[in-house]
């Protein structure tokens, strides 16, 4: 399985980005868990948000100007993310795993993308 992330860039605070996570080796459906974290340098790796058949979960700190979604006939996981903030700079990570519903903890999760980075310039 694998997946690939794409999308990101440089775009000053107040911005949108959409970022992108082709799946290929697993067809991905709604009974499946899938996933975006993020990482900053120097911190740990965090929860964005989740997306499963019990409907779609975010990260306190990205709830409402983020949203997750999923084209199950393209086998793709999206992220919009709009009024961006410079906090939000990392390098974003999509993932999966099957058969589940959402989880917040990185762990768990059996099936990474490559990482692709966001910069928010204030």
């Amino acid at each position: 399985v694998q997946l690939q992330a794409s999308g990101g860039g440089l775009v000053q605070a107040g911005g949108s980005l959409r970022l992108s996570c082709a799946a290929s080796g697993h067809t991905f459906t709604s009974r499946d868990d899938m996933a975006w974290f993020r990482q900053a340098p120097g911190k740990e790796r965090e929860f964005v948000a989740a997306s499963s058949w019990t409907g779609g979960t975010y990260a306190d700190s990205v709830r409402g100007r983020f949203t997750i979604s999923r084209d199950n006939a393209k086998n793709t996981l999206y992220l919009q993310m709009n009024t961006l903030k410079p906090e939000d700079t990392a390098v974003y990570y999509c993932a999966g795993r099957a058969l589940a519903v959402c989880n917040r903890d990185h762990h768990v999760y059996d099936y990474w993308g490559q990482g692709t980075q966001v910069t928010v310039s204030s």
